[in-house]
């Protein structure tokens, strides 16, 4: 395993802070979020705030998808909270299976299709693994994770020191659009 495979090509604040218009200006035509600490709190259901999200990033015709580690229960009630959008449980990443089958279900490629999530020993480091470009955002509440995310965000933190170094000598990251 590579370290750069475990640094995301964007580091932002937040999910609700990219600029998804110019994304789609440059040729993305399908997004890939995690749910929990990306979009909403850990557990906690889809908010208006999701909601409103999702139908924006349909009317500026985006297809996107949910690929969790999750169970279905938790997915798939998201998914009908938010409407516009597919999605796949029980994804096993960091594996790039999920990954795949999800730019498949939503007739995409790597060439055109991102990836948003919180955690890099999953989220980033499968998106990278599938070939798609990862967007690392802060966790949405970091105090209501459960014990095992709480000793990965130890490592993430490394990491991401290692990130922000290897940004520091220029390389091409941190590039995604913000409003």
């Amino acid at each position: 395993m590579s370290k750069r495979n475990l640094y995301p090509r964007d580091y932002v604040d937040s999910t609700y802070s990219i600029d998804f218009k110019k994304l789609y200006e440059q040729g993305y035509r399908g997004v890939i979020f995690d749910v929990d600490n990306t979009l909403v709190p850990h557990n906690s259901p889809a908010d208006d705030r999701a909601k409103e999200f999702f139908k924006e990033l349909h009317e500026i015709g985006f297809q996107a998808l949910l690929l969790s580690n999750n169970k279905e229960p938790r997915v798939k009630t998201f998914k009908e909270a938010v409407t516009y959008c597919s999605y796949i449980y029980k994804a096993n990443k960091p594996s790039a299976k999920g990954y795949q089958k999800a730019m498949e279900q939503m007739g995409t490629d790597v060439t055109n299709t991102i990836f948003v999530g919180d955690q890099i020993l999953t989220d980033v480091w499968g998106a990278n693994r599938a070939g798609i470009r990862s967007v690392m955002v802060k966790p949405v509440l970091k105090w209501k994770e459960e014990p095992q995310i709480i000793l990965k965000r130890f490592l993430e933190a490394v990491i991401l020191l290692g990130y922000r170094i290897y940004k520091l000598y220029g390389k091409e990251i941190n590039k995604v659009p913000v409003k």
